[in-house]
């Protein structure tokens, strides 16, 4: 990959001699080296590591930039957006009432929530806290996102859209991950103890860890001081984007924090809910959080041993090389993060990028577990990078060859004007599409300033391209009947949601 700007380098630590001699080789001598590399051949410009061991941050560093072609360096209070490691936040924050008596896991969502609905009564009728927070009412993963995801939908509309959603899947028949599940469990909270979702996180988990520096609304961090800026990757480019407007789905992902703050969250999860000997977190809301509640399947691993993958309450639970891990990632615009535990070994891994285009933080944190477990070094860094530029091939090639069909002006079914018009989905609400400049447009309602161009491929055939590039490139068809439109099936980037919408003519 072209390398864009000169990376520089902070490093910074609060480990003393003797805990400097215990590290693995691999830390002690060649993660500089290792994530320096990464910098370059992955296009990120900040990465934060932290390393919890025994009850003591045993390493911490900033590497980069916060910025594309910036200078300020990332350091142990520069924000990260976390994306869904904000979930266990959320699932912890209700096992704690759980623990306090002032809820049940087990209640029904109903019970708090008299409004909260499903497309089937019954479903909604039966479905409890856990069911929320841990990915089992029949959604397929992802469902709704699009509508949902920044978008100028409020709470109560995401609320209601997701009840008029129709779930793939039997209820509790299959994991899928449910992004406004976790939202509908953060709206419990103010029902159950007056305080809003993130003044709650703020006042029972941030300060009385000291997690001084981090915000629970994605809105604040564009006004933080000390701040990372989201980036991607666009056909080989790095680019700024803005960052995600996500706060109507908050209790998901909206949590941005540091390193450092992290590594607080980190050293009590690893110690029963204990900080400096003080009880934050009660032993038993842990427990709930990691108690298996769903089944994603028999687990794997490329190189080592892995028996099984579940999912508990906002956290996902693997068996590796013999240990159990506690772990979660988050990806939102711009950012992509790990938080690894390893209880029987009293350690903790936390990875924090400024890109959501690298598998890097992946290969990071994994990279750290094989070597505090003693397993030989693989340089996942490189393996991932080397399928990730395959990929990346393969998709050039695609769209080279689409581009090249759009250049032979291919022949439309129907003119233009036939396929501009205004056209509704049944839950998403209205989307329309204009000619301009000889092309056509589209422009959905609820993601005001987006202008998605599509360019035909022939026949009932486009190619949109989207213009927040977070949602990609997709070929879309056109369903004609009797020289008619009737509809247009959308789709977007994987990323952000694998479910097609059907969107149809009304004029």
């Amino acid at each position: 990959m072209k390398k864009l700007f000169l990376i520089s380098i902070i490093f910074f630590s609060l480990q003393s001699a003797a805990q400097n001699d215990s590290l693995p080789s691999f830390v002690k001598d060649s993660l500089d080296n290792y994530v320096n590399r990464a910098l370059a051949d992955w296009q990120i410009p900040g990465v934060a590591v932290g390393i919890v061991k025994n009850g003591k941050v045993v390493l911490m560093k900033g590497y980069g930039v916060k910025e594309l072609n910036g200078a300020s360096k990332v350091d142990e209070n520069t924000l990260f957006m976390i994306g869904s490691n904000t979930k266990a936040f959320t699932a912890t924050a209700l096992a704690m009432l759980d623990a306090r008596k002032k809820l049940s896991l087990d209640d029904k969502v109903q019970k708090w929530l008299p409004d909260f609905k499903m497309a089937d009564p019954w479903v909604a009728k039966e479905a409890n806290i856990r069911d929320l927070l841990c990915h089992r009412l029949g959604f397929e993963t992802f469902q709704g996102d699009f509508m949902y995801f920044d978008s100028d939908l409020t709470v109560a509309e995401v609320r209601e859209k997701m009840g008029r959603l129709k779930p793939v899947y039997g209820f509790r028949s299959k994991w899928g991950y449910t992004n406004s599940a976790f939202l509908t469990a953060g709206e419990i909270i103010p029902k159950v103890t007056g305080t809003s979702w993130g003044d709650y996180i703020t006042e029972n988990i941030f300060k009385p860890l000291g997690m001084n520096n981090s915000l629970a609304l994605s809105k604040d961090i564009k006004t933080a001081a000390n701040r990372s800026l989201a980036h991607t990757v666009v056909m080989g480019e790095l680019r700024k984007i803005p960052y995600g407007n996500i706060d109507n789905l908050a209790p998901a992902g909206s949590i941005s924090s540091s390193v450092l703050d992290m590594s607080k969250w980190v050293m009590a999860q690893l110690n029963n809910g204990k900080l400096e000997g003080k009880e934050i977190i009660p032993a038993s809301a842990i427990g709930q959080t990691r108690t298996p509640h769903s089944i994603l399947g028999n687990g794997g691993h490329m190189f080592n041993k892995a028996h099984f993958a579940l999912y508990g309450l906002g956290w996902f639970l693997d068996e590796y090389a013999g240990r159990k891990i506690v772990a979660h990632t988050g990806g939102v615009n711009g950012f992509v993060t790990s938080v690894c535990l390893v209880p029987e070994e009293k350690l903790g891994i936390i990875v924090l990028t400024n890109t959501d285009a690298n598998n890097f933080y992946e290969a990071l944190r994994n990279e750290i577990e094989d070597a505090y477990l003693g397993l030989p070094y693989r340089n996942y860094s490189k393996v991932y990078l080397n399928y990730q530029q395959a990929d990346e091939k393969e998709k050039e090639k695609q769209w080279k060859a689409v581009k090249d069909s759009i250049a032979m002006n291919p022949e439309t079914e129907l003119p233009l004007t036939a396929y501009a018009g205004n056209y509704r989905h049944d839950v998403y609400g209205n989307m329309n599409i204009n000619i301009e400049n000889g092309k056509l447009i589209m422009r959905f309602q609820h993601h005001k300033g987006r202008d998605d161009t599509l360019e035909p491929l022939g026949g009932n055939r486009f190619f949109c391209t989207y213009s927040d590039p977070l949602y990609g490139s997709k070929k879309l068809q056109f369903t004609v009947e009797n020289k008619m439109v009737r509809s247009i099936t959308v789709r977007v980037a994987d990323f952000v949601e694998f479910t097609p919408y059907e969107f149809k003519k009304i004029k």
